[in-house]
């Protein structure tokens, strides 16, 4: 993975040489995770956007912004006041201080995320097996600081893989072994024999991690027979799933919904990442996990593994905002804790989308005529580009510099450092005008670039 050009310059440098100001750190005496590619990419690729702000953006994997309504945030605070008050039969000193005092580690809308997974998900949980988390974020770094016990231990990811995970996984020094993905969603085959390599060279498996549904980056989503087999897979070889599922509720038009791996799963052997950020609300940054398997204590005690994951979180962020948490139970309550439900205009948006964009593709790259090749997700936000000629940010800046538009390298979403000949795009942060000129632009980058380097390759 290459690492990201440019970056903020200390106070009072101007370019051009370099920084010749007292420094205090070194990044040599930090952790070796702050200069890690992964680190760098998320970064990255939350702010390049900002630096061209009339280019097209196909590369943000936000919700649509036009759907977001400042009016709501106080109608859903609203609501759940009034249900901690007449359903859960709090006094208004209890209401005043489950809102705005430091709250209970595990959250205060645990229920009600419990709730959803039985209406939406078919998923039948006990309360106390879910954390509501800052995002999935850090659901994700509680998982992975629980699960990195001995310096044997070693996370399973299919590749590409979501740069969040690789990230936080450096941040543990736990290390991330890719698993190779396709277009059935993740290779068994490949899982297995990974899972055996590790352990043949001393190392321990403790998970793998998937996200079925039209997976960031690669769009590709895992089938119902697949599910089965790798749920399988994951008893045979004692090996945790932990499922991330943002995308879920998402499908194009045409496509229905599967079972999520946690709806089949009757081992425990899945823990289950969840976000309120693409169905909700982002700003919010409220997620979950649940995490029902049982943990045997020393003392022969056996609970369960979010009692544990809430002794993290409560040493990393105490507790989830509570206002943030009330603004996501609100929204849940006012649809009877479908998402299903209150995403209908969400779910038509992103596949109305999804359908421009491919279309818009095959327009501007007619099968036979053009190297050009994507994927054609079943739902989700993203679709895959492989193009003649290596993918890196500098050619993104100059995409967005000089052809006004926006997107993702494919390599950032790797760890081996390889060269990529793909990129992502994605529909939800925009309307299918900005598609359809985002990829006028892009056709006139992909001509002019696969020209220059077959010029070039002529001079050679």
């Amino acid at each position: 993975m290459r690492r990201p050009r440019g970056g903020p310059r200390a106070a009072g440098d101007q370019g051009g040489g370099p920084v010749t100001e007292t420094v205090d750190l070194r990044v040599a005496d930090l952790h070796p995770a702050v200069d890690d590619p992964a680190l760098n990419s998320m970064n990255f690729l939350n702010e390049v956007a900002q630096h061209y702000p009339d280019a097209v953006s196909l590369a943000a994997g936000r919700p649509y912004e036009e759907f977001l309504d400042v009016a709501a945030l106080h109608r859903h605070l609203d609501r759940f006041r009034r249900h901690l008050a007449d359903d859960l039969g709090q006094s208004p000193t209890q209401v005043h201080r489950t809102l705005l005092q430091y709250g209970r580690t595990k959250g205060i809308v645990h229920h009600l995320v419990a709730r959803n997974l039985a209406v939406d998900e078919d998923v039948t949980v006990d309360p106390e097996a879910i954390v509501v988390t800052v995002g999935c974020q850090e659901a994700m770094f509680l998982v992975l600081r629980a699960l990195r016990a001995d310096p044997r231990d070693v996370l399973l990811a299919v590749a590409p893989t979501y740069v969040g995970l690789t990230g936080a996984a450096r941040l543990l020094d736990l290390p991330v072994r890719p698993v190779a993905g396709g277009p059935a969603g993740i290779d068994l085959t490949d899982l297995r024999e990974q899972v055996r390599v590790a352990r043949a060279a001393g190392l321990r498996p403790r998970a793998c991690y998937v996200m079925p549904d039209f997976a960031n980056p690669s769009g590709t989503s895992i089938g119902l027979t697949g599910r089965r087999r790798l749920l399988d897979l994951a008893a045979e070889e004692d090996l945790l799933l932990l499922e991330d599922n943002p995308y879920g509720l998402f499908p194009a038009p045409d496509a229905g919904r599967l079972p999520t791996l946690k709806a089949l799963d009757t081992a425990r052997r899945v823990v289950y990442l969840g976000s309120f950020a693409k169905t909700v609300l982002p700003g919010a940054r409220v997620g979950y996990v649940v995490a029902d398997q049982r943990v045997a204590g020393a003392d022969g005690t056996v609970g369960l593994l979010a009692d544990q994951l809430a002794k993290i979180k409560s040493m990393v962020t105490v507790n989830t905002s509570a206002i943030a948490q009330a603004v996501v139970g609100g929204a849940l309550l006012e649809h009877g804790c479908s998402l299903v439900a209150a995403t209908v205009r969400e779910r038509a948006a992103y596949g109305r989308n999804l359908r421009h964009l491919v279309d818009g593709l095959a327009r501007r790259f007619p099968a036979g005529t053009s190297p050009v090749r994507w994927n054609v997700p079943a739902g989700g936000f993203f679709v895959v580009l492989t193009v003649p000629f290596g993918v890196d940010d500098a050619l993104l800046h100059r995409s967005a510099r000089e052809y006004g538009v926006l997107w993702t390298p494919m390599a950032h979403f790797y760890d081996d450092g390889a060269p990529v000949d793909a990129l992502r795009l994605s529909v939800s942060a925009v309307t299918p005008d900005e598609i359809d000129l985002g990829l006028d632009r892009l056709a006139a980058l992909v001509a002019d670039e696969t020209a220059r380097r077959a010029a070039t390759a002529e001079v050679g």
